[in-house]
């Protein structure tokens, strides 16, 4: 899949905006088989991509914690579940 390689430098919702053009075209049934394939492969990669930075993301967000009157005191990671 060398030829997907671009895939990585996109922004989030630059790929999301690919990944869902893939999805419509796909269903839509306009594409003929082997262009399906290939925008299929492609498809793949921009999730995984999204994927990835979404990890990424959610690793970096961090909770706020509050003291018994609701003032901030300090953050926590979040609890990833």
């Amino acid at each position: 899949m060398a030829e997907n390689e671009d895939v990585k430098s996109l922004s989030f919702e630059a790929a999301l905006e690919q990944l869902e053009q893939i999805v419509q075209k796909l269903e839509s049934g306009r594409a003929p088989l082997a262009e399906s394939i290939a925008i299929y492969e492609r498809g793949e990669a921009l999730k995984a991509h999204c994927e990835t930075l979404l990890k990424t993301a959610e690793a970096r967000i961090e909770k706020i914690t509050l003291s018994r009157d609701g003032k901030a005191t300090g953050t926590e990671p979040l609890d990833a579940q």
